[in-house]
């Protein structure tokens, strides 16, 4: 996976990325990758010295993630905001106060610790992300975001069922269309592939996506999470490669019909 150390925007100590479009983009579209990397800044290392092997494993980020955030924001020509700070130190994709947006290591310390944590990386990585989507909204009277995750293939003994799932709140119409065309193209380009929809987590489950819905109508915001088995991660080669450009395809086929779907 290419490395992307995330620079501040302008002063502020951020973790997030915006990523230039080279050309016009397509209506709306926004990619996020909250989980792209395990990298812990250097103040905070003393916290996990032995922690170690953990960040090297899905409990620390979601390995090709970022790689497919990437890939789809460079497709669709999109701006993208992505972090390679590592979950455990704080989760973006969990609201403040959730029990699990610190692991252990930071749970443990002073509240004023964790503030200042919330304060450099989860404040302005919401921020920017919001800026992102107001901005589609503004421009196309619509965004439609897609944040990109991975999964692992077995957690607690379970083998996880899938190779993609396709995550979105049942009650917006709008999601409920787009993840249906998506998991349609996809199933034409590969017919072989596992695509089910809320799985292998519950799409209106806290995340980034959620708290977008709190803020944005239905028919001016569409979220969806994609989570990718990290089985073909692993796998890498040209598999992968090919997977990641299956998704691209399936996605611009599954937006073709944008005009029936919003």
């Amino acid at each position: 996976m290419k490395k992307n150390d995330n620079k501040s925007m302008g002063k502020r100590p951020d973790n997030s990325r915006g990523t230039a479009a080279a050309s016009e983009p397509e209506p709306g579209i926004v990619i996020t990758c909250e989980h792209g990397g395990n990298r812990i800044p250097s103040r905070y290392r003393g916290l996990f010295t032995f922690h170690q092997a953990l960040l090297q494993t899905h409990r620390g980020y979601d390995p090709g993630a970022l790689l497919m955030a990437q890939d789809l924001a460079k497709a669709f020509a999109a701006p993208m905001v992505s972090s390679t700070v590592s979950r455990l130190l704080v989760d973006l994709n969990r609201s403040v106060g959730n029990p699990a947006q610190f692991f252990e290591a930071t749970a443990r310390e002073p509240a004023a610790l964790r503030q200042q944590i919330l304060q450099m990386h989860y404040a302005p990585y919401r921020a920017k992300a919001e800026h992102l989507a107001r901005q589609a909204v503004a421009r196309h009277g619509r965004v439609v975001h897609i944040s990109s995750h991975s999964f692992t293939p077995e957690l607690d003994g379970e083998v996880r069922q899938a190779d993609i799932g396709l995550l979105y709140d049942p009650t917006r119409p709008g999601e409920v269309e787009l993840c249906a065309r998506w998991k349609a193209a996809l199933k034409a380009h590969a017919c072989d592939l596992v695509v089910r929809r809320n799985y292998p987590y519950q799409g209106k489950g806290d995340g980034l996506a959620s708290w977008f819905r709190r803020q944005l109508t239905p028919d001016a915001y569409i979220g969806v999470e994609l989570e990718i088995n990290q089985k073909h991660v692993f796998a890498g080669g040209p598999p992968w490669t090919a997977l990641r450009k299956l998704i691209v395809a399936s996605l611009r086929n599954a937006l073709q019909g944008r005009t029936r779907l919003f």
